[in-house]
């Protein structure tokens, strides 16, 4: 740049670091994209769920649950509205793989307050038929229904 003031070299500087800056970030997401099979999450598909394998052992036990027939990861650990779902999956994501990285999760995997929140809804919604008198005669009470209290072994089957 011959015969640029200061200010236009330093305004072309700033300009390709932010260019080499974003190149690098776009360039190493998506890498880490394809590298973690990114758009396999975006299935409703359950083997997607099993690509870390600190989800293999729930994975497995969901083929033997008597909710395999009828519902997948998705049916029960997300809202079933798109953004809501999708906004779920983000979070989870997001949430994964800090904890895999930085390799900080419990072992085994626990679900979150939020997600158990979710999780017992969609018993709910499914289920609404078979457990309304249930849910209704419980107006007193101020915590709502655990089903996963009683029924652990219906979306992974047996407890290890």
């Amino acid at each position: 740049m011959t015969g640029a003031t200061p200010t236009q070299r330093r305004v072309h500087a700033t300009l390709w670091f932010w260019c080499a800056l974003l190149g690098f970030v776009l360039g190493a997401g998506g890498y880490v994209f394809v590298y973690a099979r990114g758009a396999s999450y975006l299935s409703d598909d359950p083997a997607a769920c099993a690509n870390c394998h600190v989800m293999n052992e729930h994975f497995d036990g969901w083929q033997k649950a008597s909710h395999h027939a009828v519902a997948t990861c998705n049916d029960c650990h997300t809202p079933h509205a798109l953004v809501p779902k999708y906004l779920t999956k983000m979070e989870n994501g997001y949430h994964h793989s800090k904890a895999f990285t930085l390799q900080d999760f419990h072992e085994p995997i626990r679900i979150r307050e939020k997600n158990s929140r979710i999780l017992e809804a969609n018993c709910l919604r499914c289920h609404t038929e078979m457990v309304s008198e249930l849910v209704e005669h419980r107006s007193g009470v101020s915590k709502a229904p655990d089903c996963v209290r009683c029924h652990v072994e219906v979306g992974h089957g047996p407890v290890r």
